[in-house]
């Protein structure tokens, strides 16, 4: 589900915190990927013309296979070396956020059997759509003969790519989950694995000047995201992302927060739900369930044509030359290793608090001015 309005937030109050770019732009880049996330993102939009997903003639679907093929060749073509992270076991506490995508499922499974519509159909169909194990392994066995390397996370993805990314193993985490940055990744990818056809540049957020823009330390940012909603526990009722920015600046903790609320001073306006876990939330924030990355080693290895061609043509039916033609792409890319990039023979300093403070404080001059320019235009 990710954190509702995050994103607006950060567009809202640190817009210099995201840099748009295409897909050059990160050339000679290593980056982790939410592997579940990416093959959802395939199973809802690698499609026939009419609508239905790709299949075999028996009925397996291979819409993610084709998505993961094809788009990691657009990476690996344009210079960045792809690792993908599955998912691992869930949290207990995400129990609640999967009943209700079980409810909500149940809900659209009933609008389908309703619907008259062929539209309507493929709408509540695509809301249907779940990664199985299944996905996941015949996912895991193409990377493996692609010889792109993946990690099975023990618990959640997100988690297991920002701790890559802290310990430098790749440059950044790439999900389209905003909670991403809730894991502290120093940068956070959002419309990598897209379609080219899309032509939606990459959103590279800072989670470093998001801090400072928005003047919040990690806890702070994390209670912020926990109170909008995220996949561990309940939002607090009536709270919206402007009220929330607001309350996490004046109190400084949901503790107080919920202090404050639970004193009446409030009028009552929220209501916080009951038996609500968020500190337990924010532990799995702050001290997440992934493997060390000190003890992965990532590696690109060159593809297995034959086999590619045994799985994915003979097996998935996949068009032979095309998938030939793939497989040099990435003997091209992947032979002697990614070029280094010029700023990688430059050490990296890392910003002082004085020079983010400036540049949050050129951020609001400059947000403020657009903003009197528009009024004085009226």
């Amino acid at each position: 589900m990710g954190i509702k309005g995050l994103n607006a937030i950060i567009s809202e109050h640190v817009p210099s915190a995201v840099r748009k770019s295409d897909i050059k732009a990160f050339f000679g880049r290593k980056v982790a990927i939410d592997a579940s996330m990416s093959l959802y993102q395939f199973l809802i939009a690698v499609r026939q013309q009419d609508g239905a997903q790709l299949s075999t003639e028996s009925g397996e679907t291979t819409s993610h296979l084709m998505g993961m093929f094809y788009r990691t060749l657009r990476m690996i073509d344009n210079g960045i070396k792809p690792c993908y992270v599955f998912d691992g076991k869930p949290p207990i506490l995400k129990a609640h956020e999967l009943g209700k995508r079980a409810d909500k499922r149940e809900s659209t499974e009933k609008k389908l059997a309703e619907a008259i519509d062929q539209a309507e159909k493929m709408k509540q169909e695509r809301r249907l759509v779940k990664v199985s194990p299944e996905h996941n392994k015949e996912a895991q066995y193409l990377l493996q003969l692609m010889g792109i390397p993946f990690i099975v996370a023990p618990c959640e993805a997100e988690a297991q790519c920002a701790e890559l990314a802290k310990a430098g193993k790749v440059y950044a985490a790439a999900s389209e989950d905003m909670d991403t940055l809730c894991y502290r990744t120093p940068y956070l990818l959002r419309h990598l694995t897209f379609s080219e056809a899309k032509k939606e540049p990459i959103h590279e957020i800072d989670t470093e000047l998001v801090l400072q823009g928005l003047e919040l330390t990690q806890k702070q940012f994390i209670d912020l995201g926990i109170m909008l909603g995220c996949d561990y526990c309940e939002s607090i009722r009536g709270i919206g992302p402007v009220t929330a920015l607001k309350l996490i600046k004046e109190y400084g903790s949901l503790e107080k927060i919920v202090e404050y609320i639970q004193s009446g001073e409030a009028n009552n306006k929220w209501k916080i739900p009951e038996d609500w876990p968020f500190q337990e939330a924010r532990g799995l924030f702050l001290q997440p369930d992934v493997l060390d990355a000190k003890n992965i080693d990532l590696k690109w290895s060159p593809p297995d044509e034959e086999k590619l061609v045994d799985f994915l043509c003979k097996e998935k039916k996949f068009n032979e030359d095309r998938v030939r033609s793939g497989v040099k792409r990435l003997q091209k890319g992947l032979k002697s290793g990614v070029q280094v990039r010029l700023d990688g023979f430059f050490q990296k300093v890392p910003k002082t608090k004085e020079q983010l403070a400036a540049s949050a404080a050129k951020a609001k001059a400059a947000k403020k001015k657009a903003k009197s320019g528009r009024i004085s235009k009226k």
